[in-house]
């Protein structure tokens, strides 16, 4: 992986990141209040992952990653910058480890390992609906 497709790919995991709190944000304002914790969390999650198909499937032609290995280490990088933060601030906003392991559940209508996995296979997907793989 080239420093460029680095940089890059920095870059669109960092949208990526202000569309996720924005969404975030939405859910808990607009959301919830409307339609309840249980199906706020999966319209948000849904939303949330066709941002990130939508985002990478624009991006992509600019990342220039047009290899599997790239591909799937950009995925893998994104996974692994999105638990960094998601523990970073869970920790910083002062909750416990078990509440933040909570989220990895499938409970209450939670989908965020769903989430976490399109973000991790959404450069390898999105190469593949552009026919590239």
């Amino acid at each position: 992986m080239t420093l460029g497709l680095f940089g890059k790919a920095l870059l669109v995991w960092v949208g990526i990141l202000v569309l996720a709190v924005v969404n975030g944000a939405i859910r808990e304002a607009v959301i919830i209040p409307a339609i309840g914790l249980k199906y706020a969390l999966i319209l948000s999650g849904l939303l949330l992952m066709l941002l990130i198909v939508g985002v990478t499937y624009l991006a992509l032609p600019w990342m220039e990653a047009r290899k599997i290995t790239q591909l799937i280490l950009i995925g893998l990088g994104w996974l692994c910058l999105t638990l960094a933060f998601e523990f970073s601030f869970g920790l910083l906003q002062g909750k416990s480890l078990p509440e933040l392991l909570s989220a990895y559940t499938f409970k209450e209508g939670n989908i965020w390992p769903l989430v976490l996995l399109i973000t991790a296979s959404a450069p390898y997907l999105t190469a593949k609906l552009r026919g590239w793989v």
